[in-house]
């Protein structure tokens, strides 16, 4: 075959299959993006009339959708192009099987996770923008689909937690929160006036505009909770809209203290009670002390 015959082949393919073969890619590539756009509308348009909660699960669903739409139309391109290279899709589907079985076998971990993962979407257990803690790990949701979920925790580092690892989730900011507080004070304080302490700081909290929106029932104190070494523990909560606990805690915290201090509350901390021993005789060996001052 010469220069000129080649030329005049490579030519004719261009105008017939090749132009035929950018089309389809283009097209391919105009309908993921077009329907990413009429997703991304739709569920924008569906969060405007939700709560926080169902915007989470609309987001969730949004990211599950965009990626399963690309997948399909990625699959429909190849077909069309094979097609359009005159290959015999049959063997091709068939080998596609028979290879798929083989593999089957081998990706046993990879049908596990996306089966875990459809029942985790199912069930709404988590969503985007959710404080979970799954499979040893903790953070923020970053995204879920069908094989994998994708946490960043409080220093920034990124997890990516298999779905088919996942047997307990513990979802921290699922329809409200609870920030939970120990109050540690000494044994000669009075309970009474520290409860009562407690709860006028939760009030001011509460009637603070700053945080009165995110704070959804009045503080409410369990009492004295146990006998610790150094401390008697009083025990509270103020519930919260989800992921808002720590942030009212911390502000909880911080006035607390100031109305301890204030009141003269002690906040002990931990006592040792030191043994110097005794010898044989039952004499105390001298114990050498200074005093600077």
């Amino acid at each position: 075959m010469d220069i000129q015959t080649f030329w005049n082949q490579a030519i004719e393919w261009s105008i017939t299959i090749g132009l035929r073969l950018a089309l389809i890619v283009v097209l391919s590539l105009v309908a993921i993006r077009v329907i990413r756009m009429v997703v991304n509308k739709l569920f924008k348009s569906l969060k405007a009339s939700e709560d926080a909660e169902s915007q989470k699960r609309l987001a969730t669903l949004q990211s599950v959708l965009r990626y399963t739409i690309t997948v399909a139309i990625f699959i429909v391109t190849v077909m069309m192009i094979l097609d359009l290279l005159e290959i015999n899709i049959g063997p091709v589907l068939a080998a596609a099987g028979i290879v798929g079985l083989a593999v089957g076998f081998g990706a046993q971990q990879l049908v596990q996770d996306v089966i875990s993962g459809f029942f985790i979407l199912m069930e709404n257990q988590i969503r985007v923008g959710d404080v979970v803690s799954i499979a040893g790990q903790s953070g923020l949701v970053e995204q879920v689909n069908l094989r994998m979920t994708i946490l960043r925790d409080s220093t920034g580092s990124v997890h990516y937690v298999r779905n088919g690892t996942i047997n307990i989730v513990t979802n921290m900011t699922k329809d409200f929160s609870f920030a939970v507080f120990e109050i540690g004070v000494g044994y000669g304080e009075d309970i009474d006036e520290v409860t009562a302490l407690i709860r006028e700081v939760g009030e001011e909290l509460r009637n603070d505009t700053e945080y009165a929106q995110d704070i959804l029932e009045p503080i409410e104190i369990w009492g004295l909770d146990k006998f610790a070494d150094s401390a008697i523990i009083i025990k509270a909560r103020i519930k919260t809209k989800p992921i808002k606990q720590w942030g009212i805690a911390r502000a909880f915290n911080l006035r607390l203290k100031k109305k301890f201090d204030e009141k003269h509350i002690e906040i002990p901390f931990p006592h040792m009670t030191v043994f110097i021993g005794e010898n044989k005789q039952g004499e105390t060996p001298p114990l050498k002390v200074v005093v600077d001052k």
